[in-house]
């Protein structure tokens, strides 16, 4: 009979250090992943893809030749969007025909392709997203 109180007392006290020690290892584990660091330019390069050089026609009679890298937020994403590399380059081929040279000219031009194809490719991923677009060649003639 004396046993019996000391046993459920024993396993209490068992558990209570079990569910402590557990939750120690949760949040030092969560304490290491710091949501503001930034990304080493290995990781960069590791989560992206590179889009090759397209030459396509502008509204304007003219025609561009442009090659883009797209940084994911993950491999999952990086193998998803190198499988969707026929969509992005047919997102760009729509987009660039609706433009004209004077729409790409200058900083803001170039930023707002960037964007438009940014936000055009992330609404067909699935496994992640894409972070930011680089265009890495571009000229117009």
């Amino acid at each position: 009979m004396k046993n019996k109180p000391l046993s459920i007392m024993l396993i209490i006290l068992v558990s209570i250090t079990l569910v402590g020690a557990i939750a120690v290892v949760v949040i030092m584990k969560t304490a290491n992943d710091d949501p503001n660091k930034k990304p080493s330019i290995d990781d960069i390069i590791a989560m992206s893809v590179d889009i090759p050089e397209i030459t396509t026609n502008l509204k304007d009679d003219q025609y561009v030749k442009l090659s883009l890298k797209a940084q994911t937020d993950s491999k999952d994403a990086k193998d998803e969007l190198e499988k969707r590399d026929f969509q992005v380059k047919n997102i760009l081929i729509e987009e660039l025909s609706e433009m004209s040279a004077k729409d790409l000219d200058g900083k803001k031009g170039k930023e707002k392709l960037e964007e438009v194809i940014k936000s055009r490719t992330n609404a067909l991923m699935q496994d992640g997203k894409v972070d930011k677009v680089y265009i890495t060649s571009y000229i117009i003639q």
